[in-house]
């Protein structure tokens, strides 16, 4: 009876096992991104290679503006964003992670050579774990990049960047349950004290991007395309400044 028992248990728990990875690889998929977004058209040439997703204006440009995704979220997730960002005049470029994990890949934009162009300014961006890796590639590497900025993070947290000399910018959601308002607070003291924050309210964590829910967020009280909107208004800005 005991052995019976044991296995259906085990069984129970093999069954919750792929249940709980299946709901996370869907949660995880890329949501409400139309097909024209990763095609190119008279104004922005769309690459998609095995490394990179880049929109490259036309027209010239000065700027470039690279993303780190989120841990296991595919890198077309944050295609809108990143390519509305190009329409307004700057080249930028997602880096596709391996194994969609940002600690295997931030290295990638100076394995591929993005900074060769000395005449280019570069801002480097991330969500979440992809937030984390680009301030750690900040740190590893301080003159590389021109501008900073941190989306749906509470890190830098185990290293110090507050003496960095590049503008920074941190982007939260009131709503954000895995980055929230007091960790992103608490780590305020490893970021320069010039650093701009800025505070989305009813936004969460999973509407940084076009994906799914989270599992510990929190119900955003805005929807995504309020969320999107805040969130390109305050990069382009930080990025003419």
């Amino acid at each position: 009876m005991k052995h019976q028992k044991i296995k259906i248990f085990k069984r129970l728990w093999i069954t919750f096992g792929i249940c709980f990875i299946l709901w996370i690889v869907i949660s995880f998929q890329t949501k409400g991104v139309d097909e024209a977004i990763l095609q190119s058209n008279s104004s922005i040439q769309v690459i998609n290679t095995e490394n990179i997703i880049s929109f490259t204006p036309k027209k010239s440009y000065q700027k470039v503006f690279i993303f780190y995704p989120g841990a296991m979220v595919a890198a077309d997730a944050y295609a809108p964003l990143c390519r509305k960002i190009a329409e307004n005049g700057y080249k930028s470029i997602i880096i596709k992670m391996p194994w969609r994990q940002p600690s295997y890949g931030y290295n990638i934009p100076k394995e591929i050579d993005l900074f060769k162009d000395s005449t280019k300014q570069y801002i480097l961006a991330g969500h979440s774990k992809g937030g984390m890796m680009a301030a750690q590639f900040v740190y590893e590497n301080p003159t590389l990049i021109d501008k900073l900025i941190l989306l749906g993070t509470s890190h830098p947290r185990d290293f110090d960047l507050s003496q960095s000399s590049i503008p920074i910018m941190k982007i939260s959601g009131s709503n954000d349950g895995l980055a929230d308002t007091k960790s992103v607070n608490r780590n305020k003291p490893k970021l320069p004290i010039t650093t701009k924050y800025v505070l989305i309210k009813g936004g969460n964590h999973s509407q940084f991007g076009y994906y799914g829910s989270q599992l510990g967020d929190d119900k955003a009280s805005i929807n995504r395309e309020e969320q999107q909107k805040i969130i390109l208004n305050s990069i382009l800005s930080f990025i003419k400044m």
